[in-house]
């Protein structure tokens, strides 16, 4: 019985060594590989970043092409979709294949094979295609607005090219952040004085009978040969929890979480203001490029430092409680999971999705109130309700810009990404013919790890250059509507928007200025 027990450990023991042995080899091959691509990884990454920015600054030229393009694409291939749909009825209709044959059954394939399913989609084809033509009847020349403020911000961008490298900022300060909270939760958990037990080497050993593993010690003056014949250690046994403070250590931990949550909203709530009030000097400025400010980003960011803080803390203490209360709901369905309670599991789904809806119209308000706040100076409150109230007279605009801007982005995403991905499949699996060997690819283990670093760094440098030209083109929105309601075109009051957007709209400066 104990031979075998013996062989057992030793098995144990063997798969154990092989399985860590397996793992460092493939840390090896992994850093490996790294080592020889790491400059093409660069070289890749490089590639994306100039992609986004001529992305960004051709939309000036293509911005208009690219959405008729688009919506015109989607037109056609709802058609096909119907067509399709009517292809596929008329010759099951033919063939009498009705659901009654078939019945009810859990084999979702099967329903493809009767006309109903077929009719049900062509009727819903249908709707959509007319739902999107009557869009794009009504909505004609909001769609033009929106291309107008698209190649804007294209051109805003282009006179302001630090803007685009600001998101590298806001990452310093969420690093800051992350690092600061890191550092606090490990200073709290190990805030107590350090407790010490004395420990025997083998428990099974008939010298260590006496020795519990309850007597306390000290590393610095524990003396082994004390308690020979048993072999015995001084090891740590945990951090002392007896203590006003220690005792209130959880809550400590609490607050600490709330304060990341409340600085990582506050970072990007001062990123969003400080683009604001950048792109809003540029428009403006009546006179462009001559009025534009030498340093817009730069004086922006020393602006909203100066007079907006306090705003922005609490719009991101408004979305912070509104998180927090998620994650209590979160905590509470993981603890409900084993319940049969379903009238309980339902009410939390509801305030689940209640709450998720709320934190997204909190995350809209606060982006439109610090717009407003940038150019205004005003406080969160009145700003948030006159960005709002702004917003709701022109829901129609806001709706078409938003869809158009995201429906760009997406394609800039993906022609970014997916070009650059692309590329170096290529590459990495020699599937370039390239003579020179320094050009070539190196001999890797896994050629897929920096095909795979290069995808996921390309699409964080699209999104962070892709983010600000979001904030540019909601910014300008912001103030085109203003410049609407508050000018009339007079020569005490003209307006500051393109000459494109003017043109839309029929409207002109009085005093024949043009911008």
């Amino acid at each position: 019985m104990d031979k075998n027990k013996t062989l057992d450990t030793i098995k144990n023991g063997t798969e154990q060594l092989l399985q860590a042995l397996g793992a460092k080899n493939l840390g090896l091959k992994i850093f490996e590989d790294f080592t020889r691509s790491w400059y093409w990884i660069l070289i890749g990454l490089l590639i994306a970043l100039v992609l986004s920015l001529v992305f960004l600054l051709l939309l000036r030229c293509i911005a208009g092409v690219l959405v008729w393009i688009i919506i015109v694409g989607v037109l056609v291939a709802a058609a096909y979709g119907i067509y399709h749909c009517y292809m596929e009825y008329r010759e099951l209709d033919q063939k009498g294949a009705t659901i009654k044959n078939i019945g009810f059954t859990t084999d979702v394939g099967a329903y493809r094979s009767v006309k109903e399913t077929w009719l049900a989609a062509m009727i819903i084809l249908c709707v959509v295609e007319g739902i999107m033509l009557l869009t794009l009847l009504f909505l004609r020349k909001q769609i033009l607005i929106a291309i107008a403020l698209i190649k804007e911000a294209s051109r805003a961008i282009g006179y302001m090219m630090s803007s685009l490298f600001y998101p590298l900022v806001t990452f310093v300060l969420l690093v800051i952040c992350v690092a600061y909270w890191g550092v606090t939760a490990l200073y709290l958990a190990t805030s107590g004085a350090p407790l010490y037990r004395i420990a025997p080497k083998n428990d099974s050993s008939p010298d260590c009978i006496g020795i519990s593993g309850n007597e306390s010690c000290s590393p610095m003056t524990f003396n082994a040969s004390t308690y020979w014949p048993c072999l015995v250690d001084c090891i740590f046994f945990k951090y002392n929890d007896q203590g006003l403070f220690q005792r209130n250590l959880f809550n400590l931990q609490i607050y600490n979480f709330v304060g990341l949550l409340w600085c990582i909203n506050f970072v990007i709530a001062l990123g969003q203001c400080v683009l604001a009030g950048a792109f809003a000097s540029y428009y403006w400025a009546f006179k462009k490029p001559q009025d534009i400010p030498a340093c817009a980003v730069c004086n922006a960011f020393v602006r909203t430092l100066r007079y907006h803080i306090g705003s922005l803390a609490f719009g991101s203490l408004i979305l912070t409680i509104v998180q927090l209360i998620r994650i209590v709901l979160e905590y509470m369905d993981h603890k409900l999971k084993g319940s049969g309670n379903k009238l309980a599991k339902c009410l939390l789904c509801c305030m689940k999705c209640c709450f998720w809806c709320l934190e997204k119209f909190i995350k809209f308000l606060n982006r439109n109130a610090y717009i407003m706040i940038a150019i205004y100076g005003k406080n969160f409150c009145v700003s948030a309700k006159n960005a709002f109230m702004l917003l709701m007279r022109n829901a129609a605009r806001v709706v078409v810009l938003d869809k158009v801007t995201d429906l760009l982005l997406f394609f800039g995403k993906l022609l970014v990404v997916g070009g650059v991905g692309i590329l170096s499949f290529f590459f990495f699996t020699g599937r370039i013919p390239i003579d020179k060997p320094e050009f070539k690819s190196p001999v890797l283990n896994y050629y897929w790890l920096p095909i795979l670093t290069v995808v996921v760094g390309a699409y964080f440098i699209a999104q962070g250059f892709f983010s600000v030209y979001n904030m540019c083109v909601d910014t300008l929105f912001l103030c085109f509507l203003e410049d609407l309601e508050r000018n009339d075109g007079s020569q005490s009051k003209p307006y500051y928007m393109s000459k494109s957007l003017m043109n839309i709209l029929n409207k002109k400066n009085k005093n024949g200025k043009a911008k």
